[in-house]
């Protein structure tokens, strides 16, 4: 066996620590019927509890559920997770052959809720270091991001868009916002997937082969925040809250929200209970797209609810490819970790 000098055993030391501290502190997600329901004394350190309400793995659409019923049900999910709290399904006027009419886009929306413990009090976590550039480049590296004009926001300068424009003022306008342009290339089998179903179209609107999307990153001033205990139902002080707010999307999705909520352990104040929220608003037009794929056996595992749902040999990867429950464990997961590491 080779021999490794003392000396160089306690160079290497402090390399080692570093490379196994991460692993060691990694969260990892554990499913629960409800988040809401659970106890978050009893979440064990290190555990994320996590659902998405996919109750029927046997359906594509499982954990889908429509915009209408969802804002009727969950009120104050709706409220918090949409891009403002008065925002509708699209209205929005369509040309074709010469004549414009008004169309109503129905939404369908997808819903992951977890908590989790951060082993710190409330105080001691500062959140605008996490409404950064840099930490979203750490959330998903396969997502490219850059600064976008307030003034080059989709809705705000395209008449077309104006249907996802906020009523109280334009997006991007709060004090200490990041406005952000951001890109994801599809990974995997997906380009050729697309490639194959753009053949299929014949002069209908082509998919792209990339997801771009607009968004603001703050964090939410107390008398916003302060209203979140609602979604959480967490019966402590709103002690801080982290929003990015996607306002347009380029296809697919018309919007995303991820919503993370700090309050005070119930038990313990030098604990931190994380309330973490993604959601994502998906074209319900979209997820009908199945005949047309169905026929060519190429693109029977293309149907658009397969994918999006993590369910088509056509995922893979940790990012959005890998279809949106994936996509929001890791994000989740991502979070949390960088919570416990600041």
């Amino acid at each position: 066996m080779h021999h490794i000098p003392t000396a160089s055993l306690r160079l290497l030391a402090p390399l080692l620590c570093l490379l196994a501290g991460p692993a060691l502190a990694q969260y990892r997600t554990k499913d629960v019927p409800s988040v809401a329901a659970l106890d978050a004394g009893a979440i064990a350190p290190g555990t994320i509890a996590f659902t998405d309400h996919r109750d029927n793995p046997a359906n594509p659409e499982s954990g889908l559920v429509p915009f209408a019923e969802w804002s009727r049900t969950r009120p104050a999910e709706k409220a918090a997770l949409t891009p403002h709290p008065a925002y509708v399904e699209p209205d929005y006027p369509v040309t074709a052959n010469g004549v414009t009419k008004n169309r109503h886009e129905t939404l369908k929306v997808y819903v992951a809720e977890a908590r989790f413990v951060v082993p710190r009090a409330p105080e001691r976590i500062d959140l605008k270091r996490f409404a950064s550039f840099a930490f979203l480049g750490r959330m998903d590296p396969a997502i490219k991001h850059k600064a976008l004009s307030p003034s080059e926001a989709t809705p705000t300068k395209d008449p077309a868009a104006a249907f996802a424009r906020r009523p109280d003022r334009p997006w991007c306008a709060a004090p200490d916002t990041l406005c952000i342009e951001s890109r994801y290339d599809l990974e995997g089998k997906l380009p050729l997937g697309v490639k194959l179903a753009n053949k299929l179209e014949e002069g209908g609107k082509k998919i792209a082969e990339f997801v771009s999307f607009q968004s603001e990153l703050r964090v939410l001033p107390p008398e916003e925040a302060g209203r979140l205990a609602a979604l959480t139902r967490i019966e402590a002080p709103v002690a801080g809250a982290l929003e990015q707010n996607i306002f347009w999307v380029n296809q697919i999705l018309r919007f995303g929200k991820f919503l993370a909520v700090l309050q005070p352990a119930a038990n313990d104040p030098g604990k931190t209970v994380v309330t973490a929220t993604m959601a994502l608003g998906i074209k319900a037009d979209v997820l009908d797209r199945k005949k047309e794929y169905e026929r060519v056996p190429v693109l029977r595992n293309l149907l658009p609810a397969q994918v999006l749902m993590g369910n088509s040999s056509f995922n893979t990867g940790t990012s959005i490819s890998a279809g949106l429950p994936t996509y929001a464990r890791n994000r989740i997961a991502a979070f949390a970790d960088a919570l416990a590491k600041e």
